[in-house]
């Protein structure tokens, strides 16, 4: 079984900045991708950015210049610097992991951290 823990979310004021981290624990052989997605009350949820395990990187275009993520490989831990929050940055904001297990390949997700941009 694997489990993605997410930290760092909460509140904060327009134009501030948080960073949110989520780790992977378990028994696997390895990671594929990993990414954040956010879902706000009514919506969708829909991928914010993801970083595959070669390092290349995507990004939702309402992010662009604002987020950044990355990963340590070593602790299997995704991070994501969001920097000039907007209150439509507002959501619950949930981990992502393509993980490589004994007997098949598939998605797990975190339980979510909830974002909040508000003055």
């Amino acid at each position: 079984q694997v489990q993605l823990v997410e930290s760092g979310g909460g509140l904060v004021q327009p134009g501030g900045s948080l960073r949110l981290s989520c780790a992977a624990s378990g028994t696997f052989f390895s990671i594929n991708a990993m990414g954040w997605y956010r879902q706000a009350p009514g919506n969708q949820r829909d991928m914010v950015a993801r970083i595959t395990s070669g390092g290349s990187i995507s990004y939702a275009d309402s992010v662009k210049g604002r987020f950044t993520i990355s990963r340590d490989n070593a602790k299997n831990t995704v991070y994501l610097q969001m920097n000039s929050l907007k209150p439509e940055d507002t959501a619950s904001y949930y981990c992502n992991a393509d993980v490589n297990t004994i007997s098949l390949r598939r998605d797990y997700w975190g339980q979510g951290t909830q974002v909040t941009v508000s003055s």
